[in-house]
């Protein structure tokens, strides 16, 4: 290609893996399942397809746009996770192919592509040996098969973005569970720490589910943006009717100019090969839909499970600070009765002359019976007594002095 790049085959590429895949780096897989990786920059990549930088700007690893299917002219523009491609009515543009989550999509449209456009050959070759159409009824009725080149690629993209995401739920539900039970049967920190972790790993995942099933609600509600999705129907408008479902020159047509179509000459163009039917592209974003509504509802359900258990640990330690509570009233009430015993000692203590001082020497006699009538009911804590008494006795009599 030039100074914009070079084409390397898919077979030299794959061999060699210790070479590492850069981020100009990008695979075209074509209807006959051929992949050849595209060493090019931005600028070749809008040249070949025809689209523009705003679009293609989705598309950068190093930019964070949320999770988006767009319907352009001639290219639809995927950008799900890690799944960053271009599709056209004719071939399919990966980003990254060597990166470990994209590998198994290369793979899988390169095993899926090859078949489905063996089928449409098988059904042309059936038709022309019984005779039934002439060349005009065959290229017609192949422009409006059930499910075109774009769909298909569309839906390998999506089947794989919803395993990724169904993958990643199961691994998180494996090791959040046991993670839950155990910090219920013992709170450490090593266990909340832990749950904290799973937590935040839950939440993360949740928000990148929830950004796909949006995008694809989103697209099932507006009928105009699945229309767009139809590339091969608007090929097959904009063709003339006697090279019935021909791809026109698209490399020698400015995108500028492609832009510039109005609605009004796309309606039309499309009305003819119906257009507003998009029943067979809605059943297949309704089936993965569903499927991606399923791995919310396992998050959702994962963190109605945390949330109880969030609320069982909290009663936990609800009750042991009430235990903590009782435990201090009752020191503060032992303060309180022995606090009684320094009250009398300090008012016997007090260098003061009082007329009730004299003449109560048998204050002496009660005082040792009340400190052996302690001992004898409280032995455990004779020490105690034996530092109160002494210091009761030394009180009274430096009073009584």
């Amino acid at each position: 290609m030039g100074r914009d790049g070079f084409i390397v085959p898919l077979d030299i590429q794959m061999a060699s893996k210790k070479k590492t895949a850069v981020s100009r780096s990008w695979i075209s897989i074509d209807h006959n399942g051929k992949g050849t990786i595209l060493d090019v920059d931005k600028y070749a990549i809008m040249s070949r397809v025809q689209i523009h930088a705003r679009d293609l700007r989705i598309l950068d690893p190093l930019l964070s746009y949320p999770s988006t299917i767009l319907g352009r002219e001639r290219v639809i523009v995927l950008n799900l996770e890690h799944i960053k491609a271009i599709i056209t009515a004719e071939e399919v543009l990966l980003r990254d192919p060597l990166d470990d989550n994209v590998i198994p999509i290369v793979e899988e449209l390169k095993r899926r592509l090859p078949l489905v456009n063996a089928i449409f050959q098988g059904q042309g070759e059936e038709e022309e040996q019984l005779g039934k159409q002439n060349d005009v009824d065959i290229d017609s009725q192949s422009c409006n098969v059930e499910f075109p080149f774009e769909f298909r690629a569309l839906e390998v993209a999506l089947e794989g973005i919803c395993s990724f995401l169904d993958a990643r739920t199961r691994e998180l539900e494996t090791a959040a569970y046991p993670a839950l039970d155990e910090l219920t049967s013992k709170i450490s920190s090593r266990n909340l720490d832990r749950v904290r972790k799973l937590k935040s790993a839950m939440t993360r995942l949740t928000n990148r589910v929830q950004k796909v099933r949006d995008e694809l609600e989103q697209l099932l509600d507006d009928d105009d943006d699945m229309a767009d999705l139809y590339l091969s129907r608007k090929l097959a408008g904009a063709s003339s009717p006697v090279s019935g479902c021909g791809a026109p020159d698209w490399f020698l047509t400015s995108p500028t100019i492609g832009s510039k179509i109005s609605k009004t000459s796309r309606a039309s163009a499309g009305t003819i090969h119906g257009e507003n039917d998009v029943e067979d592209l809605e059943m297949l974003l309704e089936a993965y839909f569903m499927q991606i509504d399923g791995t919310l509802n396992k998050l959702s359900t994962l963190r109605e499970y945390i949330d109880d258990t969030e609320d069982y640990i909290n009663i936990q330690l609800d009750n042991h600070r009430n235990q903590l509570i009782q435990l201090e009233l009752f020191l503060s009430s032992g303060t309180v009765c022995l606090s009684i015993y320094s009250l009398v000692a300090a008012i016997f203590g007090m260098n003061i002359p009082y007329t009730w001082k004299e003449g109560h020497g048998y204050v002496f006699k009660w005082v040792r019976g009340v400190h052996h009538y302690l001992f004898s009911q409280y032995p455990i804590e004779v020490h105690q007594l034996e530092y109160l008494a002494m210091a009761f006795e030394r009180s009274f009599f430096s009073t009584l002095e």
